[in-house]
């Protein structure tokens, strides 16, 4: 059954408008008295049947409401140092997946890629269109939010002291992230991967001076959509729901 977010909480009858609903009407050719879950900002589904529909606005008729739990236990933020090519398309809709709550695109010192203001405002629209996507597609019950690009400064000297922040290295670390995860019980985690020429030696003073932890994934050099994505479900699985 397709899943769509609405911006209201579930009532008796919601509207669906904008780009959904001519998906639903003009892509998907969805039909009065089809059914399909809405999901509300808080997270709440429910069954709902369509009443009208129109390329502009979709009338639903609530029918019956889910008992979902679709959300990790834990929160998890990416920081992810902006990649070559649309690279950053596949971390954000695998991240989604995987359970992430939000992203932060990060401009490194070794990023290939100069974006201007306007191209930095059109991809994070693009990488929110695909957390959008991801999250309607794998069941998820909220939205994930893909952040403006940023700098690593601007993330480490802001974050809640509650959060367990994680640098994964490519270089030496003195330990690794089972070890971190072990050690540290958190409910709030901020995982940061650099870009594909990795962290220069300014970066990794940055978040030591800042409390980080700097571990490493193992003996191989990963990239960095490989390093993201395996953080993420290490992280998962050592302290969120992936694996049950």
């Amino acid at each position: 059954m397709r899943r769509f977010f609405i911006e209201t909480p579930l009532v008796a009858e919601m509207s669906i408008q904008g780009s959904d609903a001519h998906h639903m009407s003009r892509v998907l050719r969805l039909q009065v008295g089809d059914q399909v879950i809405a999901v509300s900002p808080d997270g709440s589904a429910g069954v709902s049947k369509i009443k009208s529909i129109g390329t502009d606005e979709v009338i639903l008729v609530l029918q019956e409401i889910l008992r979902e739990d679709k959300e990790a236990p834990i929160h998890v933020d990416l920081v992810q140092g902006l990649p070559k090519s649309d690279k950053m398309d596949y971390i954000v809709q695998k991240a989604v997946e995987l359970g992430v709550r939000k992203i932060y695109p990060m401009e490194a010192e070794h990023s290939v890629v100069q974006y201007d203001q306007a191209k930095k405002s059109k991809r994070q629209e693009r990488w929110q269109k695909i957390a959008v996507e991801a999250a309607k597609q794998c069941g998820r019950g909220v939205i994930p939010t893909v952040e403006p690009v940023t700098s690593l400064a601007n993330i480490v000297t802001k974050v809640d002291a509650d959060t367990l922040v994680i640098m994964l290295y490519e270089g030496q670390a003195a330990q690794g992230i089972k070890e971190v995860l072990t050690r540290n019980k958190a409910t709030h985690y901020l995982l940061i991967v650099g870009p594909e020429g990795g962290f220069s030696a300014k970066e990794v003073a940055l978040c030591q001076d800042h409390g980080v932890s700097i571990v490493t994934l193992g003996p191989r050099i990963l990239r960095t959509e490989t390093a993201a994505l395996a953080g993420v479900s290490i992280v998962m699985y050592e302290s969120g729901d992936l694996g049950g």
